[in-house]
């Protein structure tokens, strides 16, 4: 009886997690620039960046296996962070390299899309107009992650960009996907801010950084 109860536990445990941090190929690279998401005048060089592989639970509650290019002093320290989600299966949806920065017809429909280095200037407040601010944003120097943006939306003066995110502007009804405040401490452990926490009435509730910003 002890055999066989083991063995149930040995089939119904879970994969374990596993992580990789690799240099970003030339392939990857190319996707990036071509995406419009890498010029010269960046922050950050390629040789600053690295890949990190993670596991994590998709929304069917499957093991599955996402990348985002980051920071390489970020990487090991993140890694840490996805570790504490597996282990609390908290859900993402997509998380592939192809979705960041593949053609935009071969991009998830749902823009649902966790990623990280982004090349580009922060974005305005949805209370604001126009699509920069004329400084850098913390995903340009790949210290930044957007976890799940639909279920947790840029929201500002009671507004979100995006229509399929408006369901989530009700914060105190937690649904699959949304930031949690264990989440929230696994970015801190590592020294990360939460969008979630800025002061007013903006609130980027995807949004983790090394700078808080």
């Amino acid at each position: 009886m002890f055999r066989l109860a083991s063995l149930v536990l040995l089939l119904a445990a879970p994969p374990p997690f596993h992580y990789s941090i690799q240099p970003v190929p030339a392939q990857v690279r190319a996707e990036i620039v071509s995406a419009g998401l890498y010029r010269a005048s960046c922050p950050v060089t390629f040789r600053q960046l690295r890949v990190l592989t993670v596991s994590h639970w998709d929304f069917e509650g499957a093991s599955t296996t996402g990348q985002l290019v980051v920071n390489r002093s970020a990487a090991v320290p993140l890694a840490t962070v996805f570790r504490k989600l597996y282990v609390w299966r908290f859900p993402i949806r997509h998380m592939q390299l192809a979705d960041a920065y593949g053609p935009k017809g071969l991009r998830p429909a749902d823009g649902d899309v966790s990623d990280a280095f982004e090349c580009r200037q922060a974005v305005p407040s949805p209370c604001s107009g126009g699509s920069g601010t004329g400084h850098w944003s913390e995903h340009a120097y790949g210290l930044a992650v957007d976890l799940n943006p639909i279920e947790n939306p840029y929201v500002g003066c009671g507004q979100t960009r995006q229509r399929a995110s408006v369901p989530y502007l009700n914060r105190s009804r937690l649904r699959p996907g949304m930031v949690t405040p264990q989440v929230v401490r696994a970015f801190r452990s590592i020294g990360w801010g939460w969008g979630g926490s800025w002061s007013g009435t903006t609130k980027d509730y995807m949004h983790f950084s090394a700078s808080g910003h």
